[in-house]
Parts: C-alpha cells; structure tokens; sequence
C-alpha cells in the first residue's frame, strides 16, 4: 500500500485536476447558450433558401437549364468536406465523425480526397494515409460566413471544373445537449429538397428563374457549409461541458476514495507505532 506521502501528492494532483476541468465545465457552458442559438437561429433560413432552390430548379428545368451545380454526372471521384474540431476534451464528438467518414471510404469503389476543417479530422485522416485536398484550421468559436468562404470556393471550384463528381457535407448535428448525431449529407450537386404543397409559395423572379438560380446556388452552398460548421461549435461546446462535468465528478469520488485509504493508512500506521512502544515497553519491564 502506498505511504502517505504519496497518496497526499496524490490527493493535491487530482484536486488541480478536477479544478481546471470545473473551470472548463464553466467556460463551455457560458458559451454553449450562445453556439446553441446561433445554430438553432440558421435552421429556418437554410429551410427556406432550400425551399426557393427547390422552386428554382423546376422553373430551369422547365427552360431546359441545367446550372453546373446542379447538374449530376458519373462519379470517378468524391470530396468530402469533414468538419471537426481544433480542440479535445469533447468526449466521443469527434471520434464518432471520424468513425463515420471512415466507414463510408471504406464503403467506396471511387477515389476520395477530402477536405478538413478543423485538426482532430485532419490529424486522424493524415495517419491513415487519406488524400487531402485543402485544409482549415483556427475558425473561431463566434465565425461570420465571410470566415468560411475560402471552403466553399474551394468545394465550388472543384465541382465546377470536373474534379470532382460528387461532393459531401459531414458534421455533428445537434440535437440536443446531451446528443450530438453525426450526419453525412450531400452537399454538390446541389439535390432541391422536396417541398409539401401545403408549403408552396408562388414566387415572382426578377430578373428572371435563371439569372437567381445563377447568383443562389453558389450562395446556397456556402449556408449549406457554414450552418454546418454553426452546427458543430454548438456540438462542440455541449459535449465538452459534459465531458467536463463528467471528469469533475469522476475526480471527486477519486479524491473521497484516496482520502479513505489515506486515512486507514494512517490507522494502520498509528496501530502499529502503538503496538512497537507496547513491546518495547513489555520488554524493558
């Protein structure tokens, strides 16, 4: 068993423990609220953009247009735009999207580059030996689509030159604070969401179907990755409080349990030192 010494050293080294993951718990509740409803926030505008798209889309294919970004090809090559954090310390989050996207190019017969935002999905798809096509790093915890722009250029580009044929979206969807589900959509060629009639709006098109559509589309993708990304530092800053919170209690009942054996180490000491002067004393009568 140890000494007393070494169980107090242990003692001081997982209280510090458990105060830097209390003050983490702290600071990722303070600014989930926020990442919360910034992600909640752009859900009905991505609907209803997605809702002119739709409309958009029938009136091109009435005209006999097809846009570039909505025109399907054969698939020789997929791009997949995975979106991680740049941090841990956020339980399964981001261990449960590389899983996903791992488990989908194993799946593929085509080649698969990707695109990474964020080192955690960087990282792992470097050591597993995966084509990477273009990173980002450093978003911040509060971005503005000017932020993430250079990613959908980047995604818009490649699908408008032929480089690629097909284009995902993978990211942590939030759910709620407790659940964050990993999803996979298609991002390019941009697929028009089927709209209830019950939902159908007669929209009048200035200058014409085809001028908006031209101007939408691409503004119609980068919501698509930046609402993804909104999505994520909301996930993100949910799973780390719980995984903090979880690691706080974790360390307390570790502290009660080392103070416990602490203290019969101490009795046991204490019984022992009395038993030692009891035989001395018997001895020297």
């Amino acid at each position: 068993m140890a000494s007393t010494q070494v169980l107090r050293r242990r003692i001081r080294s997982v209280q510090g423990t458990q105060k830097i993951c209390k003050a983490m718990e702290m600071i990722a509740t303070a600014k989930m609220r926020r990442a919360q409803d910034q992600a909640m926030t752009g859900r009905p505008y991505a609907e209803r953009i997605s809702q002119v798209v739709a409309d958009l889309a029938i009136h091109s294919q009435v005209d006999g247009k097809a846009h570039p970004l909505l025109q399907k090809r054969e698939v020789s090559k997929i791009a997949i735009v995975h979106i991680t954090t740049d941090r841990g310390l956020c339980g399964g989050l981001n261990a449960n999207l590389n899983r996903l996207v791992a488990n989908f190019i194993l799946e593929q017969t085509v080649a698969v580059t990707l695109i990474t935002v964020g080192r955690k999905g960087r990282t792992f798809m470097l050591r597993n030996g995966q084509d990477i096509r273009a990173e980002f790093t450093g978003i911040s915890d509060r971005p503005t689509l000017l932020e993430t722009l250079p990613i959908s250029r980047v995604v818009i580009d490649d699908y408008a030159s032929g480089d690629v044929d097909k284009v995902y979206l993978a990211y942590p969807r939030f759910v709620t604070t407790m659940v964050q589900r990993p999803v996979m959509e298609t991002l390019l060629p941009v697929e028009p969401t089927v709209v209830p009639p019950i939902q159908r709006v007669e929209y009048i098109y200035e200058p014409a179907p085809g001028a908006v559509l031209d101007q939408l589309l691409p503004r119609f993708v980068e919501m698509q990755v930046y609402h993804a990304i909104l999505e994520l530092i909301a996930c993100e800053q949910s799973a780390r409080m719980v995984a903090m919170r979880s690691a706080s209690d974790n360390a307390k009942e570790l502290i009660e349990d080392l103070i416990l054996t602490l203290n019969k180490v101490r009795q046991e000491t204490i019984t022992k030192e009395i038993c030692d002067i009891s035989g001395g004393a018997e001895a020297l009568a």
